[in-house]
């Protein structure tokens, strides 16, 4: 069953698709109708639909303006323009903004049920193409070579110097990676509701490619390298944007898009950790641990979401090689763990060293590798104040005290970066709101400018925004906006049209509309209201 959207400002145009069409017959459910498309695009932050069936003429925003700003951030919806224009012009501008449908009105029902068994057509080949797991099957056999990808792993993991990775790329017939460049990780949560036989394990491999399938599609599209690391994720290279704030917003639109995708035709979750820009191809393994690190705060986080290095830890302090599995292990548990986990693992790699009998010496190397991954975790927040010192290892005379001390000094370090985390998150949630304070009066003002001022990606902005405000994006901008608007009326003689220009409204109707949902009460009521109490 589909989601639609019906957007028309004429509520018997609205009234009549409702009543006239069987829509569940059809195999979609009408979930919302609306007069403008800013409506839409507020509702559109709790619900997105497969298809939007919009009228081209409206108030406040028409059809065309809806589609160009659908298709920007929700590219996998469907829109259907419907118009009583019949100009060559209005049809082109249709095209290039990729509407499925330009359909002149009047419409009758008899045609409205051809089309929505047109469009219900292509969806289901669409979810057939994706879901048809033997298809899959038969082009994994024709996947990319595994020299090609056991050198990229290479490339991420180890990092090769610049002869041999131009060497390898003409060899491989990949185009060189222009600067700028990060890594993106996707790993899968789970299979989701799917049963997965113990004795059939070629399942979890169909269902893998088939993940590996979407990013395959996107990663083409967008002219970007992708491939499968042994450890069964999927790793993207991005490269190209010469400015950070544009490279992160391909990669956070790229994540976005495959996770929608995953989640809606294979029915199962994956996370997508981004690492941060890096300047050439010698140092992709510092954007890979980042990417690896970033992927860790599924744990605090949850499954399905895009996490990027910049959200959850700030800018790093500086590029650190990839730590071996032991060392990532224990960072890991460090910073998204349990204080439970961090102890288990300590005491379980003290038993490990009294079993081993290994001289002092190897010992005493040994403890100071798991005090340095401590120092890394630190240095690699930015937390300079904290200081564990090697050294401090010959205070004491047995592995139980050192352990012990171990324990104690992990337990400090989690305390800091937890505040760290909180003070950096907060930070940032400050600084988006005093650029709604300082923009609200900017119309097109939207939640992609806020995440670019901020370097945060949309869903975890939107996620800790909620957190530590208690409202989302357009509800904040639009309390401001109202609040301004208060001030305006209560203290200048503005006229309306004037108050509504001054705080980000073009159209003065949709301005009333609004002030008078916020307030209770049109903007001239409230204005007479104030007068009336100041003479009394």
């Amino acid at each position: 069953m589909y989601n639609v959207f019906i957007v028309d400002d004429e509520a018997v145009v609205r009234d009549g698709l409702k009543r006239t069409i069987n829509w569940q017959e059809h195999g979609f459910e009408l979930v919302g109708d609306f007069a403008n498309g800013r409506e839409v695009l507020e509702a559109m932050e709790h619900t997105v639909p497969d298809v939007i069936i919009s009228d081209i003429s409206m108030p406040f925003m028409d059809g065309l303006e809806l589609a160009a700003a659908v298709v920007r951030k929700y590219p996998y919806v469907k829109i259907i323009i419907l118009t009583g224009f019949d100009e060559f012009e209005y049809a082109q501008q249709a095209i290039r903004l990729k509407v499925s449908d330009f359909i002149l009105k009047p419409i009758t029902a008899h045609e409205m049920r051809e089309l929505l068994q047109k469009v219900k057509r292509e969806m289901d080949e669409v979810t057939r193409q994706h879901e048809d797991l033997s298809r899959l099957y038969s082009q994994l056999k024709q996947s990319l070579p595994l020299l090609k990808e056991r050198f990229l792993e290479r490339l991420v993991v180890n990092g090769l110097k610049a002869p041999e990775i131009a060497e390898r790329f003409q060899y491989f017939g990949l185009n060189p990676l222009a600067p700028l460049q990060l890594v993106m990780v996707v790993d899968i949560d789970d299979f989701g509701e799917r049963q997965i036989r113990s004795d059939r394990g070629g399942d979890t491999e169909i269902l893998r490619y088939a993940a590996f399938n979407v990013l395959e599609e996107i990663a083409g599209r967008e002219g970007q390298l992708l491939f499968r690391t042994r450890e069964e994720r999927i790793v993207l290279l991005l490269a190209g944007e010469p400015e950070e704030s544009a490279l992160y917003e391909q990669a956070y639109r790229i994540a976005e898009e495959a996770r929608y995708y995953i989640d809606k035709f294979l029915k199962f979750t994956v996370s997508i950790g981004v690492g941060q820009a890096v300047r050439n191809a010698e140092e992709l393994p510092v954007s890979y641990a980042n990417a690896l690190s970033a992927l860790d705060y599924r744990f605090l986080l949850g499954k399905n979401r895009v996490l990027s290095i910049l959200d959850v830890e700030g800018r790093p302090a500086g590029g650190t090689q990839p730590r071996n599995d032991w060392d990532r292990q224990l960072a890991s548990a460090v910073k998204t763990g349990s204080l439970q986990d961090v102890r288990q693992l300590i005491q379980k790699f003290v038993a490990d060293l009294k079993v081993s009998m290994a001289p002092l010496d190897s010992s005493i190397l040994h403890i100071q590798k798991v005090i340095l991954s401590l120092v890394n975790a630190t240095q690699e927040l930015g937390l300079e104040d904290f200081r564990i010192q090697l050294t401090d290892v010959y205070k004491f005379k047995t592995l139980d005290e050192i352990g012990n001390w171990l324990e104690e000094s992990a337990a400090s370090v989690m305390t800091a970066i937890a505040d760290n985390r909180n003070h950096y998150t907060l930070a940032q949630v400050r600084k988006a709101a005093e650029y709604i304070e300082t923009h609200y009066s900017q119309e097109k003002i939207s939640l992609q400018d806020i995440c670019r001022h901020v370097l945060m990606s949309t869903s975890y902005f939107s996620l800790v925004f909620k957190q530590h405000t208690g409202e989302t994006f357009v509800e904040y901008l639009t309390r401001v906006r109202m609040d301004k608007a208060k001030e305006l009326l209560q203290h200048t003689a503005l006229k309306l049209y004037e108050i509504a220009g001054k705080v980000g409204y073009g159209d003065p109707n949709y301005f009333s509309i609004l002030f008078k949902k916020h307030a209770g009460m049109t903007p001239r009521e409230y204005r007479e209201r104030l007068a009336k109490e100041i003479q009394a």
